[in-house]
């Protein structure tokens, strides 16, 4: 059953009725296709008039959508062979980020990602994708490992950040979650980030610092949360949907801003609509992107990237 946004409620409503009339139609005598194809229309072109112009709370909203594919389902779409690895060799396994060893258009690839789950019991499970030092420590492994056997690394961001407990600052958040920026930015192998929905804080950082950074249309991308601003900055996170248009979050903002490398475009109605597409839209902008970076050794890699991100800000300062 699809899931409708607060400002989708005319297009439920219109998909309501089509819906509606198509059960009165099975097993009836009567013809009312012509009704259908009328208000189909009208729903597509409801869609596409409220789609063309999202605010910045808006595709919040959208890259939150409890049915927008995640990262398990890019690997299972995207990734043929694959295998999990787990752990980060010093306190144990955070299902908040998964990744493992897989082929990647018959490329062989290390890929790793944030994981929120799609259900109530994978949400809980996976810590609704915010990982603990453990997770993050994780990435730094598997980024090294893939660095000692030249394999590229494709990562896909989707999180609200990292997970802010009492725990995880006693492990040693902060410092693992600079050891995975430190391990992206080391990297002497390709890495190409793909943010897919949430990319919240140094949460998404730490496997966001590659040499291509890939952004679906609408999603979203920030040093923190609407939400987290607006009770910071007005006391009120009723505030969020203007402190969202304040970060500059989304898409559009950040490729303006040369923050992140390619828009990837979802599917009229954004990615949960037409999961398929969308999946197969990011595979086309990952195999662009991770082509040319295969031509660049190590040494090159590593000083393209360093300069990538010291220069990131600067035009927009000037």
């Amino acid at each position: 059953m699809r899931h409708f946004l607060d400002f989708e409620k005319p297009i439920a409503e219109l998909e309501g009725k089509i819906e509606e009339l198509r059960r009165m139609a099975d097993g009836e005598s009567i013809n009312i296709s012509d009704e259908i194809a009328r208000l189909t229309d009208k729903a597509d072109k409801q869609l596409r008039a409220t789609y063309a112009k999202l605010t910045a709370w808006q595709k919040t909203q959208v890259a939150r959508h409890p049915q927008r594919p995640k990262t398990g389902d890019y690997v299972r779409a995207l990734i043929t062979d694959f295998t999990p690895l787990a752990g980060d060799r010093a306190f144990a396994d955070d299902a908040a980020v998964i990744g493992g060893l897989g082929r990647f258009q018959g490329r062989s690839v290390m890929v790793l990602g944030t994981e929120k789950g799609s259900d109530t019991d994978s949400r809980v499970a996976h810590n609704f994708g915010m990982a603990r030092p453990e997770g993050y420590r994780k990435a730094r492994r598997l980024i090294e490992l893939a660095g000692r056997f030249g394999l590229p690394v494709l990562t896909f961001v989707d999180t609200s950040g990292a997970f802010p407990g009492i725990d995880a600052e006693a492990r040693g958040q902060a410092e693992a979650i600079a050891r995975s920026i430190e391990a992206c930015l080391e990297a002497p192998v390709p890495v190409v980030a793909t943010i897919i929905g949430e990319g919240g804080s140094g949460g998404a950082i730490a496997l966001a610092a590659g040499d291509a950074i890939l952004m679906l249309e609408h999603a979203i991308y920030s040093v923190i949360s609407p939400e987290g601003c607006a009770a910071i900055l007005w006391k009120d996170a009723a505030q969020a949907p203007a402190a969202a248009e304040a970060l500059r979050i989304t898409a559009e903002d950040l490729k303006r801003l040369q923050l992140i490398d390619t828009v990837v475009a979802e599917p009229m109605g954004g990615a949960h609509r037409a999961p398929e597409e969308a999946m197969a839209a990011v595979a086309a902008a990952l195999a662009a992107a991770l082509a040319p970076l295969m031509a660049l050794d190590g040494a090159a890699l590593r000083s393209r990237r360093r300069q990538k991100f010291l220069d990131m800000g600067r035009e927009a300062l000037a």
